[in-house]
């Protein structure tokens, strides 16, 4: 093995058992605990370590838990010293690719854990806020140096810490939410494609906003366009994501559905906010109980299809492969459902948030869906996550959303 010309200090070693290392080769950052073969002693939970295979050749650097599933998580493959200035590297890089494939957008991930080789750590932008997710020990302990990097970097008047996410106890870690720096009164005004949302970064969802559909909000927003003056159901709206782009694309109505009252009242006031208001309506509603409701019709009555597009963007149905199928069911239901309320040359959007359901599986869905309704769809989008939540193909937890837009042929 080759002496590196600035040797790092020493750090604990974690030897692996043979036939372990490829996967870390190839890429993946996980070592669960069946695949180490030794771990050096007096080694601490959230301490960095040296991570070789069973010939004691070097594979790179990780963050050591013995708590969690994920025993390390390697973090680096080149002989680093993991300081404020590692971070900053590391965040610059990830910046200069959403600056390459996202110019123009002032709120966007900035690091998507795996997916930027810093597993366990998560940063959205939301113009000139920061908010910090650590769902990992090793990156929690750490968070003076990630902060500190952050304030170099983009020099935020706030970064939040949002960290009520439930893996965290799989961790050894409790829940936190809070401002690490700067100061946050109240909502802020996001831009997302030229229009703004009003998002409570304490308390929404995720880390306020759903930054992975930015790119899929104007796409298919272009494909409601086609169909001038479109009547449109935006399903799951959340703050209106795509039911305003939809209305500021030329649709002459679009009616959001969320369960959340205070989502809807969050949606109603960016309608206003963009100008939209006359074009949008908002109604908190069970979205599986409206579409039932709206599709019923008395015995030997006929459905009069209303809609000439509907996006359906539901929350994850599953958090485990164990309850697949009752996803698969409910996405077949709402389907079933929204089918029957689109006219013939009507758009589908529709999206899967699961890494639990894959996009044939859920296509397949949508299929017999078609096929129970005695629909025949013809397909003209595929969707995918927005460039700042990076898929490598070496690591399948990096790919979770997926989506797809159907035209009913008949």
């Amino acid at each position: 093995m080759t002496t590196p010309a600035n040797p790092t200090p020493a750090l604990p070693l974690v030897i692996l058992k043979p036939r372990e290392a490829d996967r870390i080769v190839a890429g993946h950052p996980w070592i669960y605990g069946a695949s180490v073969m030794h771990v050096a002693p007096g080694v601490k939970d959230g301490d960095l370590v040296e991570v070789n295979d069973h010939r004691k050749h070097w594979l790179g650097i990780g963050l050591y838990n013995s708590q969690s599933k994920i025993t390390v998580r390697v973090i680096t493959n080149d002989h680093v010293t993991v300081d404020q200035a590692f971070f900053e590297s590391r965040i610059r890089a990830a910046l200069a690719l959403r600056q390459r494939h996202m110019p123009g957008a002032t709120s966007f991930r900035v690091v998507s854990s795996e997916g930027d080789s810093l597993s366990g750590l998560i940063v959205d932008k939301y113009d000139d806020v920061s908010v910090l997710q650590t769902p990992s020990l090793g990156m929690d302990v750490r968070k003076p140096l990630i902060v500190a990097a952050l304030k170099a970097i983009f020099n935020p008047r706030a970064i939040i810490e949002r960290n009520e996410m439930a893996s965290r106890k799989f961790e050894g870690l409790p829940e936190a939410n809070g401002v690490l720096d700067g100061t946050l009164d109240g909502p802020v005004s996001v831009n997302l494609n030229g229009l703004k949302f009003e998002t409570d970064l304490r308390a929404g969802h995720k880390t306020g906003l759903y930054l992975d559909q930015q790119a899929n909000y104007q796409r298919t927003a272009d494909l409601i366009a086609l169909t001038p003056g479109a009547n449109v159901l935006d399903c799951f709206t959340f703050l209106g994501g795509f039911a305003l782009h939809a209305a500021r694309a030329g649709a002459a109505h679009v009616h959001g559905i969320d369960q959340s009252a205070d989502a809807i009242a969050a949606a109603t006031r960016n309608a206003v906010a963009n100008g939209l208001a006359e074009n949008c309506t908002f109604e908190a509603a069970n979205v599986f109980d409206w579409l039932k409701a709206h599709t019923a019709v008395a015995p030997h009555e006929k459905l009069i299809p209303k809609f000439d597009a509907i996006v359906l963007d539901p929350p994850s149905f599953t958090r485990n492969r164990a309850s697949v199928p009752d996803a698969l069911r409910g996405y077949k239901e709402i389907h079933l459902r929204a089918l029957r309320l689109l006219k013939p040359g009507g758009l589908l959007a529709t999206f899967c948030c699961s890494h639990h359901v894959d996009a044939n599986t859920f296509q397949d869905v949508i299929l017999s869906a078609a096929f129970d309704t005695r629909r025949v769809l013809r397909r003209v989008a595929t969707f995918s996550q927005s460039p700042d939540h990076p898929h490598i193909p070496s690591i399948p937890e990096t790919e979770y959303l997926k989506g797809y837009a159907f035209e009913v042929v008949r």
